[in-house]
C-alpha cells in the first residue's frame, strides 16, 4: 500500500475513532494536516490494532521519506568550528528537523501536564515530536502521569526542571525525555535560570541510568516559553560541559537548533565554553 491510500485509510480510521468527526470532510490537499491535527486532538485511549499499525507504517515511511540523520553523520564542534579541548570531540550542534534524529534519545520540552500539544497542528516542538511518533508517545505519558497521580493526587503537574523517559515510537531515536522547562512571563531571574539548568542536568542523568550513549537536545524553554535564546543556550552548553566532565558513558550530545539566529548563538557560545 503506498502513502496516498494510507493517509485515506488512516483519515477515515481517525475520523470513525471520534465521533466529533465521523461526517468530517476533507478536501485532499489537506489530508496531512487534518491527520496531524486530529492526533493532536485525541485523548489517549488505544486505537483499533489495525488502525495503529496503519499509523505506524505511515509514519515510519514518512521518516524514511524525510530523511534519517544519524549521530555519526553530525560533524563535532572541534570538526565543524576547529574548537579545541578534549569534550569538543562529543559535542555537535546540528540545524535541522530534531524528529530526523536517530540518536538513542532526543529531549522533547514538555509542558506540565506531559501529555503534549493539544492545539491542532501548532508548531512547538511538543506537538511536532507526539505526531512524528503516534498517538502511543500520548499514551505512554499519561501512564506515566496516572501513576503519579495516584501517588501524589488528582491535580499533580509535572515539575519544573524534572524528566521522564519513554520509548519513541515511530520516531528514527529509540527514546524521548521529556522535560518542562520555565515559562518566563516577565523579566529573567536567578530562580528562572536555574531551573533551566536542572533540565538540562535531569535529562542528562536519566541519559546515564539508560545507558543512553548519543543524546540530542533541542533549545528548552525558548520559543512558546519565551526565555531569551542566548542566555538559554550559555545555560545549556555550560550545565552539559559540566556534566560530561565526569560521564565518559555520553559519548555525544547534540545541541539541535532550527532558526539561524540559534546556530549563530550555539556556534559563539560554544566558542566561548570549550
Amino acid at each position: 500500500m503506498n502513502q496516498d491510500k494510507r493517509l485515506d485509510k488512516l483519515l477515515r480510521g481517525f475520523c470513525e475513532d471520534s465521533l466529533d468527526y465521523k461526517n468530517l470532510n476533507v478536501e485532499k490537499e489537506e489530508r496531512r494536516d487534518v491527520l496531524r491535527a486530529l492526533m493532536n486532538l485525541r485523548m489517549p485511549g488505544p486505537l483499533p490494532e489495525k488502525l495503529l499499525q496503519l499509523q505506524d507504517d505511515f509514519l515510519r515511511e514518512e521518516a524514511m521519506e524525510k530523511g534519517i540523520i544519524t549521530p555519526e553523520q553530525i560533524p563535532s564542534v572541534k570538526e565543524q568550528y576547529g574548537v579545541s579541548g578534549g569534550l569538543a570531540e562529543r559535542i555537535s550542534v546540528w540545524q535541522g528537523d530534531i524528529t530526523r534524529l536517530a540518536a538513542d534519545a532526543i529531549v522533547n520540552a514538555a509542558n506540565s501536564g506531559m501529555l503534549g500539544c493539544f492545539v491542532p497542528c501548532h508548531r512547538c516542538i511538543d506537538n511536532a515530536i507526539h505526531s512524528a511518533a503516534g498517538v502511543q508517545l500520548r499514551q505512554a505519558c499519561y501512564e506515566i502521569m496516572e501513576k503519579k497521580r495516584e501517588l501524589y493526587g488528582a491535580d499533580y503537574e509535572e515539575p519544573t526542571g524534572a524528566a521522564e523517559i519513554t520509548p519513541a515510537y515511530n520516531l528514527p531515536a529509540n527514546y524521548v525525555i521529556h522535560t518542562v522547562g520555565p515559562i518566563v512571563y516577565g523579566s529573567l531571574s536567578p530562580s528562572l535560570e536555574q531551573d533551566l539548568g536542572n533540565c538540562y542536568r535531569s535529562c542528562l542523568k536519566c541519559a546515564s541510568a539508560y545507558n543512553i550513549k548519543s543524546l540530542a537536545f533541542c533549545c528548552i524553554s525558548t520559543g512558546e516559553f519565551h526565555f531569551p535564546n542566548e542566555r538559554a543556550a550559555e545555560i545549556a552548553v555550560k550545565t552539559v560541559v559540566s556534566y560530561l566532565e565526569g560521564h565518559a558513558e555520553l559519548e555525544k550530545i547534540i545541541f539541535n537548533v532550527y532558526k539561524d539566529c540559534d546556530l549563530a548563538i550555539y556556534q559563539s557560545v560554544i566558542g566561548q565554553e570549550l
